[in-house]
């Protein structure tokens, strides 16, 4: 079974709830590492914890919600083994993972209704990674010790 860790603050909490179940209906295993209210928080506070899990391997990969989705994208992207990418659409949801290998999707819960994260969720989960040329390219996103 395929484990889903997500991710949201108060301004995505309300759509957050309703993917969990939708989700859960579809059979994955879902890890909720919150908000668990609509009042107001900091995205870093459940980004990172997000970003941690699947970078230990606990969670396959991750969703994450937040106002705009930048917030949540920009922190979540400060971790190195993490490719989040920022889906307004279907055709987005599928390139970040077919390209990029996004291991998390990030919504904009304030600009997209519930009809279409799921039609985004559906598309980025059935879509594979092409590899080829684009392996190189992601070895490339990770910033060298110095």
């Amino acid at each position: 079974m395929k484990t889903i860790g997500i991710a949201s603050d108060h301004a995505g909490y309300e759509m957050k709830e309703f993917l969990v179940g939708y989700l859960d209906s579809k059979g994955y295993e879902v890890h909720d590492f919150g908000c668990q209210s609509p009042e107001s928080v900091d995205y870093a506070d459940y980004a990172h914890p997000l970003a941690e899990a699947v970078e230990h391997g606990e969670v396959d990969c991750g969703v994450a919600l937040c106002g705009s989705g930048e917030g949540m994208t920009m922190t979540l992207n400060k971790h190195q083994g993490i490719r989040a990418g920022l889906s307004w659409n279907e055709e987005i949801a599928s390139l970040i993972r077919r390209h990029n290998d996004a291991n998390i999707i990030v919504l904009p819960a304030r600009f997209i209704a519930n009809d279409e994260a799921i039609r985004m969720l559906d598309a980025y989960f059935t879509t594979t990674f092409e590899s080829g040329r684009h392996c190189a390219r992601i070895a490339k996103m990770t910033v060298p010790q110095q």
